[in-house]
């Protein structure tokens, strides 16, 4: 999925997610940056793989994320510029066969350092969080989970000039006079834009929740009789996105002291439970509405259409970093240290060397995701001899 900062306990309020290209809806961007690629940014050889201190475990994790994303790195156009399709041949072909515990080994044999630019690194967290639902209506679920509307297309409007027509249309659907209009926004949907059409593919139990599990992007809904139904994303209305972790923090309603409450996404939460109207408004501030399909994966699915993995998979921006590539990330969070996949992007992931860390589900995911804020360096793996081609340049 996947998708879409703050430090990341608002990383869930005003970040991520992406499924091709878009698994994870889009969030608030991070500071400007007005590089736009890894060329511009700059190339410089990193140091030696040998020395950089990642566990023969980690290594094992991440060849194993690698290996699934061979058959998509074999296949598709790097947007970054930084490798070819046959780059990734020999290391893929050899990753088929190659035992997970000397997967050190591995990475030292086919791969080269590279730092984009200064390789200063800041580095959020994501999770699949769970929440309560069902596959029907029933008393207790109420806040539907919608699929993609047919009439969501995207189109360029009849009074916009050719000149302006360049990149990708808009998202938006044909009105009843048969002219081009923005999508319905989050407060339509709410008061039922998009109701009684059969567009459900399940319900949830609370609207808070649901709200902060659209922000990731995606999610498992416990079901009533215990099971799990998996959901990933599908699509967005095209709607701004606005974290209302910034909008509250421009209120000072985050903060210590009497009447504040916590900047993270527990303090948020709690203060849309205790404060229900104007909780309500908050979240319709954000006109964005992410749309699901169901997943039979093993796990949810990033931007290359392939299950994400805790700890080894990492949202980047591709314009920096292939997806697929291996990235070493040295923080000063420990826990976030070490040897992880690219294999997913996300609205706020914007520039060199900015990741999203994905830490599975369960409450120990929820709790590092929503305090993963770290800072240091990073050194992209790429495939033996991309390096060189690109000095020639």
């Amino acid at each position: 999925m996947r998708s879409w900062l703050l430090l990341a306990a608002m990383t869930m309020l005003s970040a991520c997610v992406s499924v091709v290209p878009e698994s994870r809806p889009p969030v608030a961007p991070t500071a400007p940056n007005v590089v736009t690629s890894a060329a511009l940014a700059g190339l410089q050889r990193g140091p030696d793989i040998a020395g950089l201190g990642f566990s023969s475990a980690d290594a094992g994790g991440a060849l194993a994320s690698f290996r699934e994303s061979c058959p998509k790195l074999l296949a598709r156009t790097d947007q970054s510029g930084l490798t070819q399709r046959d780059d990734w041949r020999p290391a893929c072909e050899a990753a088929a066969g190659w035992p997970l515990g000397d997967a050190r080994r591995f990475f030292a044999t086919y791969f080269e350092p590279v730092r984009v630019g200064d390789g200063a690194a800041f580095a959020t967290g994501y999770f699949e969080p769970e929440i309560r639902g069902s596959r029907t209506r029933q008393p207790g679920y109420d806040v539907p989970v919608y699929k993609m509307p047919p009439e969501l297309v995207r189109a360029w409007p009849d009074d916009m000039p050719e000149s302006e027509r360049t990149g990708r249309p808009p998202l938006g659907r044909y009105d009843a006079s048969g002219k081009f209009v923005p999508f319905y926004e989050r407060a339509e949907i709410v008061a039922g834009a998009l109701a009684n059409r059969g567009l459900e593919i399940a319900w949830a139990a609370d609207p808070v929740e649901f709200f902060f599990l659209q922000i990731q992007g995606s999610g498992l809904l416990r079901l009533p009789d215990g099971s799990l139904m998996r959901i990933g994303y599908a699509g967005q209305n095209g709607r701004e996105y606005v974290g209302i972790g910034g909008v509250m923090r421009e209120r000072g309603l985050l903060g210590e002291g009497p009447g504040k409450y916590a900047g993270s996404m527990q303090g948020i939460m709690q203060y849309i439970r205790d404060n229900p109207a104007e909780g309500e408004a908050l979240m319709n501030l954000n006109k964005s509405w992410i749309f699901f399909r169901e997943l039979t994966t093993d796990g949810p699915l990033g931007a290359l259409e392939i299950p994400v993995r805790r700890e080894a998979s990492v949202a980047v921006d591709p314009n920096f970093v292939p997806l697929g590539a291996p990235v070493f990330l040295d923080l000063d969070r420990n826990e976030a240290d070490g040897l992880w996949i690219a294999q997913d992007t996300g609205g706020a992931i914007k520039g060199a060397n900015r990741f999203d860390t994905f830490w599975g589900n369960g409450e120990d995911a929820r709790r590092i995701a929503g305090g993963m804020s770290g800072r240091g360096s990073a050194v992209l793996l790429l495939p033996r001899g991309s390096l060189a081609r690109l000095e020639q340049r």
